[in-house]
């Protein structure tokens, strides 16, 4: 786990499932690993990650319940200030995250917590800055270099002009409002 543990990439995750509803730490984890089967996840990481979301006020947690034979469980809920921050987190992994990095798999996977307006305005830029990096790898060194030598140019460049075109396209459904999208963000 990151010094930062703010920083872990599950945090985003696991507020994005609060955001959802309220939730035990064994359930969370459980939700994680259905959704997220490319993501390492543990019961006592998703735990101490939520102690420490709590310490930091993203998250309130109430008084440990008892279901059945079930040991009792802490449910956590997400704060006013863990909302704000969620939607942060989103903002700048959807805007700033590496091109086909988890970083921005996660939060375009909560993108729907933005305004679609505001939304589709980021993933455009994103699309954008995309094309300059693209134009900056088009710039190949004199012929001394075997194209053997290359290769992994011409792959990063189809990763990265394939995730401009996916965003440019999801962009175009959000405005075509081809996209449901939750009603409290689209009036925002």
């Amino acid at each position: 786990m990151p010094l930062d543990a703010s920083r872990n990439s599950l945090v985003l995750p696991i507020l994005g499932l609060l955001v959802e509803q309220p939730a035990h730490g064994y359930d969370i984890t459980t939700r994680l690993r259905e959704r997220y089967g490319h993501l390492s996840v543990t019961r006592s990481t998703v735990t101490s990650l939520l102690k420490v979301l709590e310490k930091a006020g993203l998250v309130s947690s109430g008084p440990p319940e008892r279901v059945g034979n079930r040991p009792p469980r802490t449910a956590y809920e997400l704060t006013d200030a863990g909302l704000a921050d969620f939607r942060n987190k989103v903002e700048a992994g959807v805007r700033d995250a590496p091109a086909a990095s988890v970083d921005f798999v996660m939060a375009v996977a909560y993108v729907g917590i933005l305004p679609i307006d505001q939304a589709a305005c980021i993933l455009d830029g994103r699309a954008n800055r995309l094309d300059q990096e693209l134009a900056a790898l088009s710039v190949l060194p004199d012929g001394d270099v075997l194209e053997v030598h290359m290769l992994e140019v011409a792959y990063w460049r189809t990763i990265v002009a394939t995730e401009a075109t996916w965003i440019r396209t999801l962009v175009r459904r959000m405005c075509a409002r081809e996209i449901g999208w939750p009603t409290q963000q689209t009036e925002q």
